[in-house]
């Protein structure tokens, strides 16, 4: 039995894991879905990526045995963050078409120019939370943007987690992470997998993702 915890990537919450959530349960493993500070029912406009990793760092003290850290998207800068300051109990870290930042970067800094505008024209409102787009599920919430902004302080150490997987979706248009994608597909530290669908893998190929999963326990 292996605990599986599930971050999300921008504006989602928990409820993004559902379908492999269930099928990872339904084959005996324990399973924590975060919903990061802030992307749940109460707003905090402050959160930055440091009040998001402790959100991760504080649900792996509390879990035993073999850990599978998984992020979507943003979820990556939260899981590398996590990893980075506990390690040891970390069996894998599974990225969802996800950021895999090194020191000193951040999601504004290794994202496309599209998405950096979708950030500004989403915190016009207030200028500290950025909206969801607008196809998104409607159970998304305003992302504070310090997380988007703040460069990630990392020693190295997440690179001692023994297994390493990158997860890209293929199937749409204007995705920043294919060149990252091409260049962990030849280091031999990573293990990939393509997948034909939208960027949001857990939604929309929950199956697929649950198997790829329980490969790492």
């Amino acid at each position: 039995m292996a605990t599986f915890i599930l971050i999300p990537g921008g504006w989602q919450g928990g409820w993004a894991f559902e379908k492999v959530a269930n099928l990872l349960v339904a084959r005996g493993h324990r399973i924590e879905t975060l919903t990061l500070t802030g992307l749940g029912d109460v707003p905090a406009p402050a959160a930055n990526l440091t009040t998001h990793i402790d959100d991760a760092i504080q649900v792996i003290g509390k879990c035993s045995g073999d850990v599978v850290l998984v992020g979507h998207s943003y979820g990556g800068m939260v899981m590398t963050g996590a990893a980075d300051a506990e390690p040891a109990n970390i069996r894998a870290l599974v990225y969802l078409d996800a950021y895999v930042p090194q020191a000193g970067e951040s999601v504004w800094s290794l994202t496309s120019p599209r998405f950096r505008e979708a950030f500004i024209t989403g915190a016009m409102g207030d200028g500290l939370n950025c909206a969801p787009p607008p196809n998104l599920d409607a159970r998304c919430r305003p992302h504070p943007m310090g997380t988007f902004l703040q460069a990630i302080d990392l020693s190295g150490r997440w690179r001692e987690v023994p297994r390493k997987v990158y997860v890209g979706a293929h199937g749409w248009e204007g995705s920043p992470f294919l060149e990252l994608y091409e260049r962990l597909s030849i280091d031999p530290e990573w293990e990939t997998f393509s997948l034909n669908c939208g960027h949001n893998i857990a939604r929309l190929q929950p199956e697929a993702l649950a198997g790829i999963l329980l490969a790492q326990v």
